[in-house]
């Protein structure tokens, strides 16, 4: 049986056609590792470890050393097919570094699928090839926050997520023009990266029901650790609300259950820990009646890639925000995801379909 023999640590630096504005932040770029984990057949698979100071606090530094300090040191030697035990022993070699962790975890799943010759969601359980996602517009004056909208419905898209959380009162005149803009059509979501107090929350989202903009959901409106907030927001409002930065993993998605804190749950591969940890809570969510929605950080077509897949093979109650390579002048190497329209379009090569990966 073959064994992981070889771990390496790929970074890359790729900029964005478009700045991409939140309340946390402004990126014109994405900054990234991509971990490679080679068996003794010369097999690789692909895993990311995105940078990010603004939710997780991981960064490229950090997670370099923890994959080919602790974690190589755990893979080394294992059986390449034994995926659930490594990944366990993965999970539980570090605390914290969750960008790490996925990373290895989106690997280790990459590299089992190419090794069967198919595709990953195949392996997750699934067949699906396209998998629809929103996306993101911006934070930024209304005018220019509308012509934006407008150019990604011409795009093809279906499902706009906005950004705010800057500035409520210009949040609510940004969300009354997008929609005069793009029509009645088009779902629209917003996303306030923890921008706002809850009784900000409530009058915004408030104004806007009142106003008929028919906003889908609202994301995060508050503090990430501020789930009895969240709890009070949900309460006043009609519109859905969906928790992000609040859960991590199991005990945050019990702890936002238990208050009846949110009706939705974005689940990320780099805040859960990987693809097990993210399925676990995606299941969870759905046995507890709560939407679900996998999103992605600003990360390259590896990680959007294994993100998509576990959307492909299990499926959410929404559409999914998985746009994030679509900002990016280009790919890190040969292979993997493509954009068509509103789509997500998985290769049918093995596993994630990434070929080889190019430094920055």
């Amino acid at each position: 049986m073959s064994r992981l023999q070889t771990v390496r640590c790929h970074r890359v630096g790729i900029p964005l056609h478009t700045p991409f504005v939140t309340a946390l932040r402004r990126a014109t770029s994405v900054d990234s590792l991509i971990v490679e984990i080679v068996d003794s057949d010369g097999v690789s698979g692909f895993g990311e470890a995105p940078q990010i100071w603004a939710v997780t606090g991981d960064s490229l530094a950090g997670s370099e050393a923890c994959v080919e300090g602790p974690l190589a040191t755990i893979l080394i030697g294992c059986h390449t097919d034994d995926l659930y035990e490594t990944a366990r022993r993965v999970r539980q070699g570090v605390v914290g570094n969750l960008a790490a962790k996925a990373a290895v975890d989106e690997a280790l799943h990459d590299l089992v699928a190419r090794r069967r010759g198919v595709p990953l969601p195949v392996l997750l359980g699934g067949a699906v090839r396209r998998v629809e996602t929103d996306v993101t517009v911006s934070a930024g004056d209304p005018h220019a926050v509308a012509a934006a909208a407008g150019a990604r419905v011409t795009d093809g898209f279906g499902a706009l997520k906005l950004k705010v959380g800057t500035d409520a009162t210009a949040d609510v005149v940004s969300v009354k023009a997008v929609r005069e803009a793009v029509g009645p059509k088009v779902r629209l979501r917003l996303d306030a990266n923890q921008g706002w107090s809850a009784r900000e929350a409530v009058r915004v989202i408030g104004t806007l029901e009142d106003a008929g903009a028919a906003v889908e959901l609202v994301e995060q409106p508050v503090r990430a650790a501020d789930v009895d907030g969240l709890a009070w927001v949900t309460d006043r409002v009609q519109t859905p609300i969906m928790a992000d930065e609040s859960v991590f993993g199991v005990r945050d998605l019990i702890r936002v259950i238990e208050r009846r804190a949110a009706d939705l749950v974005n689940v990320k591969l780099a805040k859960a820990g990987g693809l097990i940890p993210a399925r676990t809570l995606l299941e969870l969510a759905e046995a507890n009646d709560m939407g679900t929605m996998v999103g992605s950080m600003m990360e390259t077509h590896v990680g959007v890639g294994a993100a998509a897949s576990l959307v492909a093979a299990i499926g959410t109650s929404t559409v999914s925000d998985l746009d994030a390579a679509w900002w990016l002048e280009r790919p890190p190497g040969r292979g993997g995801l493509t954009y068509e329209g509103a789509c997500v379009a998985l290769p049918d090569a093995s596993g994630l379909g990434i070929e080889e990966v190019a430094g920055p």
